[in-house]
C-alpha cells in the first residue's frame, strides 16, 4: 500500500489549481455584485420613468379640464333695442357673460315684448300719447333686468321704412317723433344710446350680421389640422331676405361677381375675415305698402266706387278712404282725383288674376346692368342659402301649417294658394278663429306677393326655391336685424378671430381620453412591478 506520502497530488491542489478555482469564485462574486446593480440601476430608472409620466399626464388632463370647464362668470350683461317698423314695434333684451364680449355665439334673446298699436310714425300728430305706448314693455324690462344693472344697461331704438316714409313727407314730423320717443325712453333708469331712423342698407346689412352670427358662420370649423396649420377654410355666409310692411331687403355675398352700382356694395371684417356683401333696400315694396299701391293702381279702373279685388277672399267686403289710400308717399305715383271719397273692396278670390295685378308693381322693361331684380336696380347672380325672415317667414308658416309640403316648391305654393285665396271668405273665419281678421284677410295678397318678389322680383326658381330658408327664430333669438344692430353699436364684433378659441369638444375629449389611457397605462405598469418584481426581472433578464 502506497502511502499518502507518495501521491500529493490527489489529495492536495497544487498552486496552478487554487489560482483557477480563486478566480472562479471572484468571477462568481464580482457577476453577482453587477447584476445586483444592473437591476437596482433599471429598476430605479423604470420607476423614475413611470413616475415622470404620471405627473406629466395628470397635469395635462388638469390644464385641459380647467381650460376647457372654466366657469362662466356669473357677471352677466344686458342690452335693449326696440324695432319701431312701419306697423308695429317690438322690444328685445338681450343677454350675454360680461366677460366674454369679444367671443362668438355668447348673445342671446332673453325676452321679446310687442308693444301695443301701430308703429310709432302713426303718432306724428300724437305724440303726447307715446309715454303710454311705450310703457307696458319698458316696465317689462325693468322687472326683468336685475336693478343692479339698469344703469349701465344700453337702450337703442332703430325705426325702419315707416319712419323713412314719414320722413319723406314731414321731415319735422319725424323729428317731433323721435324726440318724444327719447324724452320717453330717457325717463327709464336705463342708459339710454338714442333713437334714429336707421337706412335700408343699413337694415339690410344687421339683418345678414343676425343670421349668420347666430348660425355661427363668422368663425371657423375647429378641426385637428388647426392646431397645425393656419390654413383656415372661410365658412359660407347665408344670405338675408327680409320683408317688412313698408320696404324689403335682399342682403349676400355675391360669387366671384363685381357689384357694379357702388351704393349696394358693404365692406367688412368680421373675425378676420373680409365680407364684399351686397345689400339693397326695397322702399315701398313692403307687403303692406305694395298692397296699398295695387289698391291705388287697380282703383283708377274701378266704377261705382267699388273695387272686386282677386287678391281677397270671396265674401269678403272692406271700406278704404281715398284720403288714406293717397296718405302714403308710395301711392303718390297713382293719386288722381276720382269722383268719390271712400270705395268698398270686394274680394272674389282668384290668384291668378291677383298674381297678374301683382305683377303690374314690378317695372322689368329697363336694366342698365348686367343684371337686374326690378325697376332698374342691380342685382347681381344669387349665390348660396338664404334665410327669409319677418313677413316673409309669418305669412308662409301660415301656410305651410295646411299641410305637409305645402311651401316646399313654387308649385306646391302656387297650388296651396290657388286654395286657400278661391275659399270664401266666413269658412276661412271659422278655420282660423286665433287669427287676427287685419292679418287673416291679407294672407291671400301676401302669399301672392312673397311669391311673385321671390320669383319674378329676385329671380329664384324652382331649383333655388330649396335654398330659401324661412326661419323665425334661431337659437330661441329672433331672426331680424335687431341683434346684429346692438353687436355693431355695442362694439361686440371684433375685426379679428379671438387669440385663444376653446378647443372643440372633439379635440377636448380626444385630449381627456389620451392622457387619461397614459395615466392608466403607467398606474398597471406600477402595479405589476410591485406585486411580481421576480417574474418581471425574469423576463427581462
Amino acid at each position: 500500500m502506497m502511502s499518502s506520502s507518495s501521491h500529493p497530488s490527489i489529495l492536495k491542489p497544487d498552486k496552478k489549481a487554487r489560482k483557477v478555482i480563486v478566480y472562479r469564485f471572484l468571477t462568481h462574486v464580482l457577476f453577482l455584485v453587477l447584476d445586483s446593480k444592473v437591476k437596482r440601476f433599471c429598476s430605479k430608472n423604470i420607476l423614475i420613468i413611470l413616475g415622470f409620466s404620471s405627473v406629466l399626464a395628470v397635469i395635462a388632463l388638469l390644464a385641459v379640464g380647467l381650460t376647457q370647464n372654466k366657469p362662466l362668470p356669473e357677471n352677466v350683461k344686458y342690452g335693449i333695442v326696440l324695432d319701431a317698423g312701419s306697423s308695429h314695434t317690438n322690444l328685445y333684451i338681450y343677454k350675454w357673460p360680461a366677460e366674454k364680449e369679444n367671443d362668438t355665439g355668447v348673445v342671446y334673446q332673453l325676452e321679446e315684448c310687442q308693444v301695443k298699436g301701430p308703429g310709432i310714425s302713426k303718432y306724428a300728430q300724437k305724440t303726447n300719447e307715446i309715454d303710454t305706448y311705450l310703457a307696458e314693455c319698458m316696465q317689462m324690462s325693468t322687472k326683468l333686468i336685475p336693478a343692479s344693472k339698469h344703469r349701465e344697461t344700453p337702450v337703442y331704438l332703430g325705426a325702419t321704412a315707416g319712419m323713412r316714409l314719414l320722413r319723406m313727407e314731414s321731415e319735422q314730423a319725424a323729428d317731433r317723433v323721435l324726440a318724444a320717443v327719447s324724452r320717453s325712453l330717457s325717463k327709464y333708469p336705463f342708459d339710454f344710446q338714442g333713437a334714429k331712423i336707421i337706412t335700408g342698407q343699413e337694415e339690410g346689412a344687421y339683418g345678414w350680421i343676425t343670421i349668420n352670427y347666430l348660425l355661427g358662420r363668422f368663425t371657423q370649423e375647429q378641426r385637428w389640422l388647426t392646431l397645425i396649420s393656419t390654413d383656415h377654410q372661410k365658412q359660407e355666409t347665408f344670405g338675408a331676405l327680409d320683408l317688412g310692411g313698408a320696404s324689403t331687403q335682399i342682403t349676400f355675398v355675391p360669387l366671384n361677381s363685381t357689384i357694379e352700382a357702388p351704393e349696394n356694395s358693404l365692406q367688412f371684417r368680421l373675425y378676420g375675415e373680409d365680407y364684399s356683401v351686397y345689400t339693397h333696400s326695397f322702399l315701398c315694396y313692403g307687403k303692406d305698402q305694395a298692397l296699398w299701391q295695387k289698391l291705388a293702381m287697380d282703383i283708377q279702373v274701378s266704377s261705382g266706387g267699388i273695387l272686386r279685388d282677386p287678391c281677397f277672399h270671396p265674401g269678403f267686403k272692406k271700406v278704404v278712404n281715398v284720403s288714406e289710400l293717397y296718405g302714403s308717399p308710395c301711392t303718390k305715383r297713382f293719386e288722381k282725383k276720382l269722383p268719390f271719397d271712400q270705395f268698398q273692396i270686394q274680394g272674389t278670390g282668384d290668384y291668378e288674376q291677383c298674381q297678374q295685378s301683382i305683377l303690374k308693381l314690378f317695372n322689368n322693361s329697363y336694366c342698365p346692368y348686367s343684371h337686374c331684380a326690378f325697376n332698374g336696380v342691380f342685382l347681381p347672380p344669387l349665390h348660396g342659402n338664404f334665410g327669409a325672415f319677418s313677413a316673409f317667414y309669418f305669412v308662409m308658416d301660415f301656410f305651410g301649417k295646411m299641410a305637409k309640403d305645402s311651401v316646399s316648391s313654387p308649385e306646391k305654393t302656387t297650388e296651396t294658394l290657388k286654395k286657400f285665396c278661391s275659399k270664401p271668405w266666413e269658412e276661412v273665419k271659422t278655420a282660423s278663429p286665433t287669427v287676427k281678421e287685419k292679418y287673416l284677410n291679407e294672407y291671400c295678397f301676401s302669399g301672392a306677393y312673397i311669391l311673385t318678389l321671390l320669383l319674378q322680383g329676385y329671380s329664384f326658381t324652382a331649383n333655388s326655391w330649396n335654398q330659401i330658408h324661412f326661419m323665425g327664430k334661431i337659437k330661441d333669438s329672433n331672426a331680424g336685424w335687431t341683434l346684429g344692430y346692438m353687436l355693431n353699436l355695442t362694439n361686440m364684433i371684433p375685426a379679428e378671430q379671438p387669440l385663444s378659441p376653446p378647443l372643440p369638444h372633439s379635440t377636448y375629449v380626444t385630449l381627456m381620453v389620451l392622457f387619461s389611457l397614459i395615466l392608466f397605462a403607467v398606474a398597471i405598469i406600477g402595479l405589476f412591478i410591485c406585486s411580481k418584481p421576480s417574474y418581471f426581472w425574469k423576463e427581462a433578464v
